[in-house]
């Protein structure tokens, strides 16, 4: 066993920050934004793929999801990587791939081609995700790099919120496969700004990846995704549901004995001892959750519900993104979270994102207004609590393990946003499913078979209500997660205070 790990990087670097960190700073910043955008961008473009492409929601569903499950697989892998082979090799060897892959979607002819053209792009954002944080950490010191990891967060806040505005203004002016188009210049912009400024970093004795621990977490992910996606279609006790579910808890459970056992692996377990660390846990997913499942609901409820077009849709969720941007930006939520504490600032974040949640169920389902009361309680809820729980991550996580800690802080959002789309989307599924006896794959096309405009009117309220019980079950486990996450940091630092 070594003890800690030998950082090469330039001196300067070490010392009082590079040079030109300000500008690093911004380039890492652009990279990440077209990350996290891909996380939502594509919500936005669910009508257009449902009638072009005649795709049905399951396939919508994992046009969404392959993204983010590949991703989440990959995280912890990626950051170990970036430790050993060298955080500048991994960010240009992201950015490649991301643009490769993002070329790939915008020509996409079928969902089955979109869906393996996400996938390939995850792999792209997992390095990118990774990278980002650990460069951060490593051309800033002591004294910036708490103002330099706020902005970082700050912009991984804003790529969730801002994607169905991007996406509705491409929208308004190109074909579908534009949102991914776009993706190229800021990739190749990437490229020559990261060859140029950043310097490379990596630790000479750093761990090996843990590849068979990448596989086992990605299939156990995407097995158990998938039995949740088809379980209203198929019958939650149908061998077709049931058999993924328990191939996906088997190999999860086999990749935790398999981490326990091995000298490097790629999520310490032993962190789970840590109740700082598993309160930040539960709350980082349950945020991911709660944001990422009611974006792809509020899409689909301006656009299918309202009657909105693509850009208006995404005009109508920027009040999210920018009470977000504003409460970071000026540091209010910084301030609130070193007044309050950790513990108190995640309740209550995570208390206003799920009273957001039902605002938007029980008040936005005949206009704008009570959605935007919504928008606005989640956008100051996200930018409360999601900085404190990266906060009480990174600060159970040894310094000389940056990648693989940025690896776990991304793992963590990217399985709470592939299980909120999954979770919520299931149940939108489930409750419209009861409420009309329809054969048709998604809401267009069960509108179109109608008959008569009794018929469609009932169809559209149908999936209204099926829209308000699910963004309600959001707000609840939001709710519950945020109430424990809070108890167990709580817990925790009096356990240390004693």
């Amino acid at each position: 066993m070594t003890t800690s790990p030998q950082e090469t990087a330039p001196p300067q670097a070490a010392r009082s920050g590079h040079p030109q960190r300000w500008l690093i700073l911004g380039v890492i910043c652009l990279a990440q934004l077209t990350v996290l955008l891909d996380n939502t961008i594509l919500n936005v473009a669910i009508p257009s793929l449902t009638r072009e492409m005649g795709a049905s929601t399951a396939d919508v569903q994992w046009m969404i999801n392959a993204y983010s499950l590949v991703q989440s697989g990959l995280l912890l892998t990626a950051g170990n990587s970036a430790d050993r082979y060298g955080r500048k090799l991994m960010l240009m060897s992201g950015l490649a791939i991301f643009g490769v892959g993002s070329l790939a979607a915008g020509l996409s002819q079928s969902p089955g081609q979109l869906i393996a053209a996400r996938a390939g792009m995850g792999v792209g954002g997992a390095l990118l995700m990774t990278t980002t944080l650990a460069v951060v950490v490593q051309i800033f010191d002591d004294q910036e790099r708490v103002k330099a990891i706020a902005l970082w967060s700050t912009v991984s806040s804003l790529g969730f919120a801002a994607g169905p505005l991007i996406g509705g203004v491409m929208l308004d002016h190109f074909w579908w496969g534009a949102i991914f188009i776009v993706n190229i210049p800021v990739a190749l912009l990437g490229l020559a700004a990261v060859a140029a400024l950043v310097p490379e970093s990596k630790h000479k004795a750093g761990d090996r990846p843990d590849l068979f621990g990448a596989v086992l977490s990605t299939v156990g992910m995407t097995a158990a995704v998938y039995a949740i996606i088809t379980g209203p279609e198929h019958g939650w006790t149908s061998a077709r549901v049931l058999l993924p579910a328990l191939v996906g808890l088997a190999v999860l459970g086999l990749f935790v004995l398999w981490e326990l056992r091995i000298e490097h692996p790629m999520l310490d377990m032993h962190f789970f001892r840590d109740r700082r660390f598993v309160g930040a846990v539960a709350g980082a997913v349950l945020v991911a959750f709660g944001m990422t499942g009611s974006l792809f609901l509020l899409t689909q409820h301006l656009q299918f519900v309202l009657g909105y077009e693509p850009l208006d849709a995404g005009l109508r969720t920027a009040p999210l993104a920018l009470t977000v941007v504003a409460l970071n930006f000026t540091g209010v939520g910084a301030k609130l979270v070193l007044k309050a504490g950790t513990p108190a600032a995640i309740a209550l974040g995570m208390t206003l994102v799920s009273a957001g949640l039902a605002a938007i169920a029980l008040l936005g389902g005949h206009g704008y207004g009570g959605m935007l009361l919504g928008l606005v309680v989640m956008g100051a809820g996200v930018a409360l609590s999601m900085p404190a729980m990266a906060n009480a991550i990174m600060g159970v996580i040894p310094p000389e393990k940056a990648g693989v800690g940025a690896g776990i802080n991304g793992t963590l959002a990217e399985f709470g946003n592939g299980l909120g789309v999954a979770v919520l989307g299931a149940v939108l599924n489930s409750r419209f499913a009861s409420l009309v006896a329809v054969s048709a794959a998604s809401l267009p096309a069960a509108l179109a078979a109608a008959d008569s405009a009794e018929e469609k009117a009932r169809i559209s309220d149908a999936f209204a209500a099926g829209l308000e019980t699910s963004q309600l079950v959001g707000a609840v486990a939001v709710l519950a997660g945020g109430l424990v996450a809070a108890a167990l940091l709580r817990r925790a630092e009096r356990a240390q205070a004693a």
